[in-house]
Order: C-alpha cells, then sequence, then structure tokens
C-alpha cells in the first residue's frame, strides 16, 4: 500500500439539521476507527485552533484512496481534500522498522 498525506476540511451545509451533524459525526468516530484497524488509516491530527484534519493514510492508489477509503467517510459529501502522495525519505527514523 502507498502512503497519503491528507488534509481535510469540512464545511457543512448552511440550514443542515444539527441532529443529523450530530449523527454524521458519530458515524464518523465509528469509520475513522474501522479504518485504523484496518490500516488504512495510520495517524489523524488537527491543527491546533483549526477545524480540519491532516492525516496519513494509507490505500493502492489515489482512486482507491478517494473511492473506498475517504469515500467511506459518513461526512465526506461535505469535505475537501488535498491529497499528496508520499514517497520514504533516505533519513527517514522510521524507515528501517
Amino acid at each position: 500500500m502507498k502512503e497519503f498525506m491528507v488534509e481535510l476540511t469540512t464545511v457543512v451545509p448552511e440550514g443542515t439539521d444539527p441532529a443529523e451533524v450530530d449523527r454524521r459525526r458519530a458515524a464518523e468516530a465509528v469509520r475513522a476507527g474501522e479504518l485504523a484497524a484496518q490500516g488504512r488509516l495510520f495517524r489523524l491530527w488537527r491543527p491546533v485552533g483549526e477545524l480540519r484534519s491532516v492525516g496519513i493514510w494509507l490505500a493502492d492508489d489515489e482512486a482507491d484512496l478517494r473511492a473506498n477509503v475517504l469515500g467511506s467517510l459518513p461526512l465526506w459529501p461535505w469535505m475537501s481534500a488535498v491529497i499528496t502522495p508520499l514517497q520514504s525519505h533516505p533519513n527517514d527514523p522510521g524507515r528501517a522498522a
């Protein structure tokens, strides 16, 4: 599998029922746990003071990432994504692990 750095920003459409937002956020937490257990979501951060996330995700390719991984997130219809393919750096201290 290939690694991707993904920056996700979620914008809830104006006028969305707050109960729907709560339902999707709860389902998002469950799905993120499932993707982590499958080895698809490796790490996830939220920049301090921002409503976006930055994570390391694994997929066969970008099409797989969009369709089968990110596309399975309940909040995906409300998200924009910046996807950057990653490759190992020769000085990565975790490279040998």
